[in-house]
């Protein structure tokens, strides 16, 4: 399979660098990576104009307007403009193991998804990451939360792979996941009525198991590192809350707003390759505008 890489930014380029290196050197690399962006300002830009260059596949840059947390449409078209077979989703916060790539292939199987899970790194640990470049992490690495998520076994893995039953979602998130890319169109990706924080995620995976696509947790596999940061929201209510609701009282498979808006757009102008683009100097991001609080 043909593998593409989202991974969502936002004003962060010192951990999103961590990121693409980890990606970079991956034992089995995808096919190309899509940057996300959901406003970002100029620093994002310069770090993949840096990156870009030895980037060992394509890297490709979706920029949309700062007008607030929208990662759903920010997914969304990142997706649209996928060339892959199968989608691995990823947070900009989330440095990965290098058989992170192979490890989610092995998993993949049709009519599921995969959620993966994340070791937590505290703040001295995360700064030590930031400062160093330090990408190589394992279970026993100093100042690491959620440890048992940093244990490697392909033979347990294989294991929890054949007990893995269709299970109601749980514990969804966006940070590590991986898709067919026919099933994400399937049940038209993310709600764009999905506007702040929260429930963006949960929402398509009960959309997805009302169309028959479970979700399947891996386990002693897929490992990545989630850099320390301050909350940028609280747990508890969001307003996406009722979208969450109505999708489960009316048992919806395909959202309202969606995927199949932006499609027809990357069909006819698909994301350049940054590597390219930047040699000969036709790269271009469109000036952010003022920065609104999140």
């Amino acid at each position: 399979m043909n593998v593409s890489v989202v991974v969502t930014t936002y004003n962060w380029p010192q951990a999103l660098r961590l990121v693409l290196l980890g990606l970079a050197r991956q034992t089995r690399l995808p096919e190309e990576v899509i940057v996300a962006d959901d406003g970002s300002g100029p620093q994002t830009r310069r770090l993949l104009e840096e990156i870009a260059g030895d980037f060992p596949v394509p890297l490709r840059h979706h920029w949309q307007e700062d007008l607030g947390f929208r990662a759903a449409r920010s997914r969304n078209r990142a997706i649209a403009a996928a060339g892959g077979d199968y989608v691995l989703m990823l947070d900009g916060d989330m440095v990965v193991h290098r058989d992170f790539v192979a490890d989610h292939l092995r998993y993949a199987r049709a009519g599921s998804f995969v959620q993966g899970s994340r070791a937590l790194t505290t703040p001295a640990l995360s700064q030590r990451m930031l400062r160093d470049g330090t990408i190589d992490l394992h279970v026993f690495t100093r100042q690491l939360e959620r440890r048992r998520n940093a244990v490697r076994s392909p033979t347990l893995a294989s294991l929890n792979l054949i007990r893995a039953g269709r299970r109601p979602p749980r514990a969804i998130k966006t940070c590590n996941q991986g898709w067919f890319r026919t099933d994400l169109l399937q049940v038209n990706g993310f709600d764009e009525r999905m506007e702040g924080w929260g429930r963006e995620d949960s929402e398509l995976a009960w959309r997805a198991w009302y169309s028959g696509i479970a979700a399947r947790h891996m386990r002693f596999a897929g490992l990545a590192w989630h850099l320390h940061h301050p909350e940028r929201h609280q747990d508890g209510a969001s307003a996406n809350d009722r979208y969450l609701r109505e999708t489960r009282v009316s048992k919806a498979s395909r959202a309202e707003r969606g995927i199949d808006q932006h499609l027809r757009e990357f069909e006819v102008s698909p994301l350049p390759d940054l590597r390219v683009s930047i040699a000969t100097g036709y790269w271009q991001q469109p000036a952010p505008i003022a920065a609104v609080r999140r």
